[in-house]
């Protein structure tokens, strides 16, 4: 997997770290720009909207300074922030531009170690065994085909921790974890949408048929796997579209995924940030807001009405009962 940038921009302190002297020789052809700050570079927050798929193809480098953990409790226990926030690919309703506004661009923080040690100490502290959410904030996949964070990782978790991470992604380039020795301490899970969504919103991920096929490969490879149904989007033929998705998922996975992957369900939550960005950067790309089948949740976000959302999950749950039966849903949100 080539993720391709422009160019690079960087806190001097990250120089000092192992990976981002690897990093620094692995772009060396790239033209690099010293920061003070990785959370506000004043030429990015200034551009504009329109200018969106132009800041994601910019790498940033930098050391993380925040390490707070956030309770959690649907299949983790804690959400952690790890290597990475923001992301390269362009999903139209991404929840970190909520975050970043059209500063979502990958950020690469180079003191993995310091990161997992915490991690590790307090998978030993916790009084039963934890799950750590690493991946909440960026496509782990997609960082580790930049950093190899995610074999560092897994195989040092698995030696020296307790209890398990967890990410997702929607990303197939699994091969470099297939081998590892993972101990069945790390949950992977993918991330899926009828292709017809993959393509025109989720713009510059996997297609449907390489995720199904890196879901079954990681389940042969012994990693719990999981599966999300994320985020359900109400486009006005979601029924056909969604009822094809499941048609196409109880074909295309493996007989050991059926048999022990769960199913998580989340409804898609927009907002005017995304509004006002997908306007002016892809002035082509289907309308998600829809009026007549959202509402405000506060703060500049919208959701689906709860009729509209109780006739989604209804549906959803009929269909899987029917075509996946031995795959339990979590939950639906």
């Amino acid at each position: 997997m080539n993720v391709h940038f422009d160019a690079v921009y960087y806190e001097p302190a990250a120089l000092q770290y192992p990976l981002g002297k690897t990093l620094r020789e692995k772009y060396a052809h790239l033209p690099w720009f010293e920061i003070e700050n990785h959370n506000r570079i004043e030429e990015f927050t200034s551009s504009e909207n329109k200018d969106f798929p132009k800041l994601k193809s910019h790498l940033i480098v930098g050391v993380r300074k925040t390490h707070k953990y956030v309770p959690n409790h649907k299949v983790s226990n804690w959400l952690v922030p790890y290597t990475s926030s923001g992301c390269r690919a362009m999903c139209l309703y991404c929840y970190l531009v909520c975050n970043y506004n059209k500063c979502a661009y990958l950020r690469l923080f180079v003191n993995r170690e310091q990161m997992l040690n915490k991690i590790i100490r307090k998978s030993h502290e916790a009084p039963t065994a934890e799950t750590f959410e690493i991946g909440s904030n960026s496509d782990l996949i997609l960082e580790n085909a930049v950093t190899d964070n995610l074999t560092y990782t897994i195989e040092r978790f698995a030696r020296e921790g307790r209890g398990r991470l967890t990410f997702p992604t929607k990303f197939d380039a699994v091969e470099p974890l297939l081998s590892l020795d993972h101990r069945g301490s790390t949950i992977f899970r993918m991330s899926v949408n009828p292709e017809d969504i993959i393509r025109r919103i989720e713009i510059g991920t996997s297609p449907l048929t390489g995720r199904i096929q890196a879901l079954n490969a990681m389940a042969e490879a012994g990693y719990p796997v999981g599966l999300l149904i994320a985020p359900v989007i109400l486009l006005p033929d979601w029924q056909r579209l969604y009822g094809e998705l499941i048609d196409i998922l109880s074909v295309g996975l493996s007989e050991k995924v059926r048999q022990s992957a769960f199913i998580e369900i989340i409804l898609m939550t927009y907002s005017y940030i995304h509004n006002a960005i997908n306007t002016e950067a892809f002035p082509n790309a289907a309308p998600l807001l829809d009026r007549e089948t959202m509402t405000g949740r506060g703060r500049g976000k919208y959701w689906y009405k709860n009729e509209e959302r109780a006739q989604a999950e209804a549906f959803l749950r009929e269909k899987l009962a029917q075509r996946l039966p031995d795959m339990p849903i979590l939950y639906c949100v």
